[in-house]
């Protein structure tokens, strides 16, 4: 997987899958960009602030759902 930064957050590429995915928030591109630095992605998300917790998660989820991430 590849981020490309742009003005509205990042371009996913999956090199597998061939899929491109849009990432519109900066703070979402941020913790994808940490996930490979925790244990897990509940662990990564203890850094976002509490309000913002919840619609990550569903980010990620249908992201994994893409296969843009995955499990270890």
């Amino acid at each position: 997987m590849a981020l490309r930064p742009e003005p509205f957050g990042a371009l996913a590429y999956h090199y597998g899958t061939r899929r491109l995915v849009f990432l519109r928030a900066r703070d979402l591109v941020e913790l994808v960009e940490d996930l490979e630095n925790h244990p897990s992605a509940d662990a990564a998300l203890a850094r976002v602030p509490q309000p913002r917790r919840e619609p990550m998660r569903r980010a990620l989820a249908s992201l994994e759902t893409s296969g843009i991430v995955s499990a270890r």
